[in-house]
């Protein structure tokens, strides 16, 4: 009984964070343009992830980009700005994206 709690608590540790973030994302309309697994607007979150895997900069300079926009790495249509996000939330968001298989 005792290892069925605690993997659930472990689970339930693991998965929080991820949702959290993936809430985050939602409350501040990234998920208007951006999905997990598809393109939409723009390039899937794991889409993301793959290109800037290894990068060691990837968290800072996605964080830059959620609230700065940008454009031309992934196609003609721009990435605008996010100002209702803050640096705490743009890094929360860009290190959630980098988490993402």
């Amino acid at each position: 009984m005792k290892r069925v709690i605690f993997a659930l608590a472990a689970l339930a540790a693991v998965s929080a964070p991820a949702m959290a973030d993936e809430a985050l994302a939602k409350a501040k309309n990234c998920m208007a343009c951006h999905a997990t697994d598809k393109k939409l607007v723009g390039p899937s979150y794991k889409d993301v992830a793959k290109k800037y895997a290894g990068d060691a900069k990837a968290v800072d300079m996605l964080a830059a980009k959620i609230q700065k926009g940008g454009s031309g790495v992934w196609g003609a249509v721009p990435m605008p700005a996010n100002p209702q996000v803050n640096d705490a939330e743009a890094h929360k968001l860009a290190a959630w994206v980098m988490s993402l298989k």
